[in-house]
């Protein structure tokens, strides 16, 4: 029989609310403004800005070759779709003139200047 000191003991604690900090978030741009523009979260949108422009460091890709070579870059250390994350940067990029596409066919993009 449990003595009374560890009936003490044993009383159920109350837990507090750790509370939960919101990852900062930035706002993308489209180069048509006409678009709705994405909300994610800085942390990967700087990750994936990184390896997009390592990518263009060197040559121009078009579309198709771009998004494979960031996805083989990045595909075991980022956590969610690299090709929508890819999109919405590259697109931002653009609207911020980091971009270009070069306007022949066909169409490639290259890095103007880093952002």
């Amino acid at each position: 029989m449990p003595s009374s000191s560890s009936a003490r003991l044993s009383k159920p604690v109350k837990k507090t609310a750790t509370p939960t900090v919101k990852p900062e978030m930035i706002q993308t741009l489209h180069p048509d403004q006409t678009k709705t523009n994405k909300r994610i979260t800085q942390e990967k949108y700087n990750f994936i800005k990184k390896h997009l422009l390592a990518v263009l460091k060197k040559t121009e890709l078009t579309h198709t070759e771009l998004m494979e070579a960031l996805y083989q870059r990045v595909k075991d250390e980022f956590d969610g779709g690299v090709q929508w994350y890819g999109e919405t940067v590259k697109l931002d990029l653009e609207a911020r003139g980091v971009l270009v596409r070069t306007g022949k066919k066909p169409e490639k993009y290259r890095v103007l200047r880093q952002g």
